[in-house]
C-alpha cells in the first residue's frame, strides 16, 4: 500500500518536473505553483508577467481583484471603489430577487445614476482569496494514523480545523478550509475573506444580456452581452461588515487596467477563476455512469419541467418573471447534459479511457512494486460504480423529479421542528432560516401544480415500485391511482399554498402542520433521499480509495510531465491564445463577432432574439465611440483556447499584460465533454469582448459616469 506520508513530496516533485510536453491552451493551473510550472511557457507564449505579479501573498497582485461571486461564479474587480464585473447570468438571480412586475429590472434593465441609487443585493456575497498553504504533510499524518473510514473523517475534520485555526489566529475575518486536490494525494489550507454588503450597479435588459437564450447557450457564433455590474462596500475600516447606510465601497488591494486595443489571432490570453469541477482523471466506468444515469436523467427531467415552466412563462408576464432564474438554472445544465453526451460519442470518450486504462494497467503490471501500490485501483473503482448503479438512479430520479415541487420543499422547510426530529437537522427536516415572503414572491401554486403533475407521473413510470416514497400508496388507497387528483387535493387541502394561510397555520398548533398533506409528501420523499443516499455510502470508500491510487498512480507513470489536479472552486490560472476554430470539415468559425450579426439574428417574433429599439439607433447610426474596430464595426464577443468550465463565468480575460480585454461567459458546443477531455483543436471559451460591455454601459445605459473610476491602458 502506498504510504500518503511521502505523498505529497512525492506528487509535488512529478508536477513539478520538466514541462516541455505541456500544451499552453490545456490546463487549470494552481497559482502557487505558476513560478515553477508555467512561467517560462507563458513568457514563450508572449505573457510579460512575472509570477509574481499574478500571485503574491505579501504584495498585491492579480489575484487579489479576481473574486468568487455567490457560490458559483467568478468576478473582477474593475475600479478604485470596488467596482466588480461578472456575467449578467451570474448576477440574474439577484437582479431577479431586485425585481417586481413593476420595476422588471431583468426585461428593462438598470442603471444606478449615483452611489445612493444602487440597490442592496441581499443574500449575495463575494470572497476573495487570501493565500494558499500546502498541508499535505499534516493531513495525511493524521489519515494515516486513523483505522477506518469515520475515523479518517473524523481525523481529517480535526486537523482541518487546527490548520484553519492556527492560521486565521485572531483575525475575525479571515476563514480557512482544507481541500483535497489530485483525488486525496495533496491538500491545500485555502485561507479566504468574505463580503456581504454587495450592491447592484447596472445591467443590460436580458435582450442584450440574454440575448440568443437557449438557442445560442453553448454555441458559437455567439452575439451576448453577458455582464452586470456590481460594487462592494465595507465598514470604515475596510473590512467586511453587515449591510448599513454608513457602509463605503471598499478599497481595494489591486483592481484591473482595462485595455480598449482589442484582439488579434493568436494573441495571448489568460483567464484566473474559480472553476468548479473537472474529472480529467475519470474512468470509463464513470464515462458510463455519467452518460447513461446522470446526464440521461438530467435530459429527460429537466426537458418536461422546462416545457410546463416556460408554457406559463410565456402565457404570463407575471410567471415569467417569478420563474426567470429558476428556468435558467435548470435550462443551462439541461442542455450542457445534452451536448456532453453528443460529444461523449463523437469523440469517442468513453474508448479513449478505456484505451488509457489498458495502458495503466500493463505499466502497472511491469513491476511488483506498482503491482502492490496500485494494483486494485481500476479494479476499485469498477466495483463502486456498478455496484451504486441502481441506487444512483433512483436517487437522480428523487432528486430531478420531485425536490424540484415546490410546494412539498416549502412545507418542509417552513414548518418548525417538533422534539422528534434529529437535532442535527437530519431525517428530512432541513434546518432553515428562510423567509416564506422571498418564496411566496417568486411562486405560483398553477405553475407548481402542472409541475407537480408531470412530475409525480414521470416519477411512477421510471421507478420501480419497491422504491416509490410512501405518498404513492395514498395516491393509490384514497384516489383510485389518480395522480391528478391526488395533487389537486393536495394543492386544495395544503396550507402552504400561500404566505397568508401559512402565517395563520403558524399562528395556531404548529403540530398540525406535520399532517398537512404537502408536509407528508415532502417528508417522504426526503426521507427516500436520505435512505438511497446511505445505502450509496457504502461504495464511497472504496470509490475514493480506488480514485486514489489510480491518480497517484497516473502521476508517476508520467513523471517528468507538468499535470494539473481537477477543478474544485479554487482559483485558478489557464493561458492560451485568441484563436479560432474548424467544427467540421470545410467550416472555419471567425475569432470574434459583431453587432452585425446581432441585427442578423433579430427575430421580433421570437422573444430570445428581440433587439432593442436603442441598440438599432445606436447600430444605424454607428454610433460606436471608442468602442469601434478599426474599420468600424462593433465588437461583441471573441474566442480563446483558455481552459474553462462551470465556476469560470465572469472570469476576468487578460492580455500579455494582465489587462482586462474581457469575460468569460461560455464554452462552446464541440467541446460539451470538456469537463472530462480537452480536445485541443475543438475546445474555445466564449468571452465578451470589455469594449461591448463598455459601449453597452455607456451608450446603451447612459452610465459613463462610470468610465471615471477605471484605470485604462495607454
Amino acid at each position: 500500500m502506498i504510504n500518503f506520508k511521502k505523498a505529497g513530496l512525492l506528487f509535488l516533485s512529478i508536477i513539478i518536473l520538466s514541462v516541455n510536453t505541456l500544451r499552453a491552451d490545456e490546463g487549470m493551473w494552481m497559482l502557487p505553483l505558476i513560478q515553477k510550472l508555467n512561467s517560462k511557457e507563458m513568457s514563450g507564449i508572449g505573457f510579460k508577467l512575472s509570477s509574481k505579479e499574478i500571485y503574491d501573498i505579501n504584495k498585491s497582485s492579480l489575484k487579489d481583484a479576481v473574486l468568487q461571486f455567490g457560490g458559483g461564479c467568478t468576478a473582477e474587480i474593475i475600479s478604485k471603489d470596488a467596482l466588480i464585473l461578472t456575467n449578467h447570468h451570474c448576477g440574474y438571480g439577484a437582479i431577479q430577487k431586485l425585481s417586481s412586475f413593476d420595476h422588471d429590472y431583468l426585461q428593462t434593465g438598470f442603471w444606478a445614476k449615483s452611489r445612493e441609487e444602487e440597490l442592496p443585493a441581499k443574500g449575495l456575497t463575494v470572497t476573495f482569496l487570501d493565500r494558499f498553504e500546502d498541508v499535505t504533510k499534516e493531513v495525511t499524518a493524521a489519515i494515516d494514523a486513523a483505522t477506518d473510514s469515520k475515523a479518517r473523517e473524523e481525523a481529517f475534520r480535526i486537523v482541518s480545523e487546527q490548520l484553519s485555526a492556527k492560521a486565521v489566529g485572531t483575525n475575525n475575518y479571515l476563514r480557512g478550509r482544507v481541500v483535497s486536490f489530485y483525488g486525496g494525494n495533496q491538500y491545500y489550507l485555502i485561507i479566504t475573506k468574505t463580503y456581504n454588503d454587495i450592491r447592484f450597479v447596472g445591467a443590460p435588459p436580458s435582450s442584450i444580456g440574454k440575448f440568443g437564450a437557449d438557442t445560442d447557450n453553448w454555441m458559437w457564433p455567439r452575439h451576448t452581452g453577458d455582464f452586470s455590474m456590481f460594487r462592494i462596500y465595507a465598514g470604515k475600516d475596510n473590512n467586511p461588515a453587515e449591510y448599513s447606510k454608513d457602509n463605503v465601497p471598499y478599497q481595494p488591494k489591486k483592481f484591473l487596467t482595462i485595455s480598449l486595443k482589442g484582439v488579434k489571432q493568436n494573441d495571448p490570453a489568460m483567464i484566473m477563476g474559480y472553476p468548479g469541477r473537472t474529472n480529467r482523471f475519470m474512468t470509463s466506468f464513470e464515462v458510463k455512469e455519467t452518460s447513461e444515469i446522470t446526464n440521461a436523467v438530467n435530459i429527460l427531467v429537466r426537458g418536461i419541467r422546462q416545457n410546463v415552466l416556460m408554457t406559463d412563462m410565456v402565457a404570463d408576464p407575471k410567471v415569467r418573471l417569478m420563474y426567470a432564474s429558476k428556468y435558467a438554472g435548470s435550462s443551462n445544465g439541461w442542455k450542457k447534459s445534452i451536448g456532453m453526451n453528443e460529444t461523449f460519442a463523437k469523440l469517442k470518450v468513453y474508448e479513449r479511457r478505456a484505451a488509457e486504462e489498458q495502458i495503466f494497467t500493463e505499466w502497472v503490471a511491469a513491476n511488483s512494486a506498482r503491482v502492490q501500490k496500485y494494483g486494485t485501483a481500476l479494479a476499485d473503482v469498477k466495483s463502486a460504480i456498478e455496484g451504486r448503479a441502481k441506487l444512483q438512479m433512483i436517487l437522480k430520479y428523487y432528486t430531478e423529479a420531485l425536490t424540484p415541487i415546490e410546494l412539498t420543499a416549502a412545507a418542509l422547510r417552513f414548518t418548525p421542528k417538533s422534539d422528534d426530529d434529529n437535532q442535527d437537522g437530519r431525517g428530512g427536516r432541513p434546518n432553515s432560516s428562510a423567509n416564506p415572503s422571498d418564496f411566496y414572491k417568486d411562486y405560483n401554486v398553477a405553475t407548481d401544480k402542472k409541475v407537480a403533475k408531470a412530475m409525480i407521473s414521470l416519477f411512477k413510470e421510471k421507478v420501480p415500485a419497491t422504491d416509490l416514497p410512501e405518498f404513492y400508496k395514498i395516491i393509490d388507497a384514497d384516489y383510485h391511482g389518480s395522480i391528478d387528483a391526488y395533487v389537486d387535493a393536495m394543492f386544495g387541502k395544503s396550507v402552504f399554498t400561500s404566505e397568508e394561510k401559512l402565517k395563520a397555520a403558524l399562528a395556531g398548533d404548529k403540530k398540525a402542520l406535520e399532517s398537512d398533506p404537502a408536509f407528508v409528501a415532502g417528508k417522504n420523499i426526503s426521507d427516500a433521499i436520505t435512505k438511497y443516499s446511505k445505502e450509496i455510502e457504502q461504495y464511497r470508500e472504496l470509490y475514493a480509495q480506488g480514485q486514489k491510487k489510480y491518480i497517484a498512480g497516473t502521476l508517476e507513470m508520467k513523471d517528468g510531465q507538468a499535470m494539473y489536479p481537477d477543478a474544485n472552486f479554487t482559483m485558478r490560472l489557464t493561458y492560451g491564445q485568441v484563436l479560432n476554430y474548424s467544427p467540421k470539415d470545410g467550416v472555419i468559425y471567425d475569432f470574434i463577432t459583431t453587432l452585425d450579426g446581432v441585427m442578423q439574428k433579430e427575430d421580433p417574433k421570437n422573444w430570445e432574439f428581440v433587439v432593442p429599439a436603442r441598440l438599432k439607433e445606436l447600430y444605424n447610426a454607428k454610433d460606436f465611440g471608442q468602442y469601434a474596430l478599426k474599420d468600424g464595426r462593433m465588437p461583441v464577443a471573441f474566442l480563446t483556447n483558455n481552459d474553462i468550465t462551470g465556476g469560470n463565468s465572469g472570469s476576468p480575460v487578460l492580455n500579455r499584460k494582465g489587462e482586462l480585454i474581457g469575460t468569460a461567459f461560455d464554452g462552446n458546443w464541440e467541446s460539451m465533454s470538456g469537463d472530462i477531455i480537452f480536445e485541443p483543436s475543438l475546445q474555445r471559451c466564449i468571452n465578451v469582448d470589455i469594449r461591448y460591455t463598455l459601449f453597452i454601459m455607456d451608450k446603451f445605459g447612459g452610465a459613463g459616469y462610470l468610465l471615471n473610476e477605471m484605470k485604462f491602458s495607454k
